[in-house]
């Protein structure tokens, strides 16, 4: 069966947009745009290949869909801005192949202006083609979240905006397939502006509750008992949590990097995130002193190695400089996590404990900084000798919380 669609980057935007084409019946292509993080079980990828899902690797099958959606991963460059590279190459590989009539949608994390100024260039010149004359161009966010069981692309609406109205109705015909709800921004620019704000809004928000966190400490005050009787408020209010800092892969734009006017807000928002795993590993070595012990030397287990509960990924976990942090005050550094093998930090190994309830037994302080569903907090806070909870998941009165 030819594929109908292409989705061009397998990573943490591209799988979960693979998946749910599959699930809505509509064979897909699916082409790599270099080492991505993201990952199936095995059951999932046979369940994707039995319902229309297709690898390819000779890129001239971009060339036999309707549909080619990018998805390669936009990282942070070493200026602070997106790296676009990947990008780059997934157009420059697209192009080569385009065929008139193709809707090429963009759904990497972008600054607005990108689709139109970067994208649109790429892809007429590699192809000889013109958008919005001889292939539909447009720009959708990817709205996904890792792990939640309960957003799906077939529950979540799907913002559009293209580079002409015909531009903007192709994509939206598209997605139309895939989910109920498809909004349409005025135009390119308007829709990846959606991104900046969504990605931004959670970044702002984290902060604020991290900022809140350290003050609710030197005040003496429950802080989770104070977010548990806000969110109460049925209106006005969404309940953010702090924890030990704030990865994955949207990664919050301020603009500023790429020559555009900045967002204060959001240069305070990385500021006040970025200073939390110094905090942590500050209250870890409060703590070890309080209870007679030094930082130099001390055993110390972290739970929880990646950024987000019950997922295999490590992108941009703060769970690297708590570890590096610690291991520079001299304390002997391992951890358990039931989704991470093997993990290293700056090429050096870090220790893993394979028992979990002896490894908690045996440190000195346990630093939990992911809540895995199969860990057992209760157990847990009566095995081990001292433990810091950066989540607020532990019973009350079980350890010392963030």
């Amino acid at each position: 069966m030819p594929a109908d669609l292409a989705v061009i980057g397998l990573g943490p935007y591209g799988l979960p947009l693979a998946q749910g084409a599959v699930a809505a019946g509509i064979p897909t292509l699916g082409y790599r745009t270099g080492p991505e993080t993201g990952s199936l079980s095995p059951a999932e990828l046979r369940r994707m290949l039995s319902g229309g899902f297709r690898p390819a690797t000779d890129p001239a099958e971009l060339g036999r869909v309707r549909t080619a959606v990018i998805c390669a991963p936009t990282p942070p460059g070493a200026d602070g801005g997106l790296d676009l590279s990947q990008l780059e190459t997934a157009a420059r590989t697209l192009a080569g192949h385009l065929r008139p009539h193709t809707t090429v949608i963009l759904e990497s994390p972008v600054h607005p202006g990108t689709t139109e100024g970067f994208l649109r260039p790429l892809l007429e010149e590699g192809s000889g083609l013109r958008a919005g004359r001889d292939f539909h161009l447009a720009y959708s966010p990817s709205r996904v979240d890792p792990g939640n069981r309960d957003v799906t692309p077939a529950t979540t609406p799907k913002v559009i905006g293209g580079l002409t109205p015909a531009c903007t109705e192709s994509a939206a015909a598209f997605y139309g397939r895939l989910t109920d709800k498809v909004v349409r921004a005025r135009g390119l620019r308007e829709a990846e502006t959606v991104h900046l704000l969504e990605t931004n809004y959670r970044h702002v928000n984290i902060a604020l509750v991290n900022e809140m966190a350290v003050l609710c400490n030197d005040l003496g005050v429950d802080l989770w008992d104070v977010v548990r009787c806000a969110e109460t408020k049925p209106f006005g209010f969404q309940a953010f949590r702090p924890g030990p800092g704030v990865g994955g892969h949207s990664v919050p734009q301020d603009l500023t990097a790429g020559g555009g006017r900045g967002l204060r807000m959001v240069e305070l928002a990385q500021e006040v995130n970025n200073r939390m795993p110094g905090y942590v590993v500050q209250r870890a070595a409060t703590l070890l002193n309080e209870h007679g012990k030094s930082a130099r030397g001390a055993r110390v287990l972290l739970l929880g190695v990646t950024y987000k509960p019950d997922l295999a990924d490590l992108e941009g976990t703060p769970a690297r400089e708590i570890a590096l942090r610690l291991r520079e005050l001299g304390a002997a550094v391992s951890y358990h996590d039931p989704y991470v093998p093997a993990w290293s930090v700056l090429d050096h190994p870090v220790p893993r404990a394979d028992s979990l309830y002896e490894a908690a037994a045996d440190a000195d302080l346990t630093i939990l900084l992911q809540q895995h569903r199969t860990y057992d907090l209760q157990g847990l806070s009566v095995k081990a000798q001292l433990l810091l909870d950066t989540r607020g998941a532990a019973p009350m009165g079980a350890a010392h919380r963030l």
